[in-house]
């Protein structure tokens, strides 16, 4: 009878055992599905974040700014407002002064800083120019903005679009696929076509 209890207590005692066994093998389980997860997230997070570099690289806000001034400078030449793309061209080279280049790399510093500085100048001139002199600056202006661009990326989709008259070819940047040629604004408003998609 007392060995009857003893293999009772073991066997018991084996079950208990075995139960608490089962129960870490669970939770290891729902642990390492858990990490799994985890990592499948993480994995997501990187491929929606690669995506998102081939899309639009990466973005920044005060080159976001940048561009913001851009295109209302642009749209008062398309609308032959020189005084409007005068005060456009104050509040951009004002944006182009606040840019900082401190989270990029090296060379990339270098050549934001030789954009950021061409581009202050020309919009600097823009904000004290008659109309014709704002939209010879425009011309280059639009090639530092897109050279801007193709180091900080957007998250704006636009379009580069192309007039072959304005000093012999002439690009600028625009959100409409709509041709709105800013170089001849009411003169020749639809002059030119769009060259490439920046996304």
């Amino acid at each position: 009878m007392k060995n009857l209890k003893i293999s009772i207590a073991a066997v018991m005692i084996f079950a208990v055992s075995f139960a608490n066994a089962q129960q870490k093998n669970k939770m290891d389980m729902k642990m390492d599905h858990c990490k799994m997860d985890m990592k499948m997230d993480h994995g997501k997070m990187n491929m929606k974040m690669d995506n998102g570099k081939m899309m639009s690289m990466k973005s920044d806000a005060k080159a976001e700014a940048i561009l913001s001034d851009y295109f209302t400078l642009k749209d008062a030449l398309v609308g032959d407002d020189s005084k409007k793309a005068g005060a456009a061209g104050a509040k951009l080279a004002v944006s182009l002064k606040a840019f900082s280049a401190a989270k990029y790399s090296a060379a990339d510093k270098k050549e934001l800083a030789d954009i950021i500085d061409d581009a202050t100048e020309h919009a600097e001139h823009i904000s004290k120019s008659a109309i014709d002199h704002q939209r010879e600056h425009f011309k280059t202006l639009s090639k530092d903005i897109s050279d801007l661009v193709a180091i900080t990326g957007t998250k704006t989709k636009m379009y580069e679009q192309f007039c072959p008259m304005y000093q012999k070819g002439s690009t600028w940047l625009s959100k409409s696929n709509e041709v709105k040629n800013p170089f001849y604004g009411s003169k020749m408003l639809t002059c030119g076509k769009v060259q490439r998609t920046i996304q």
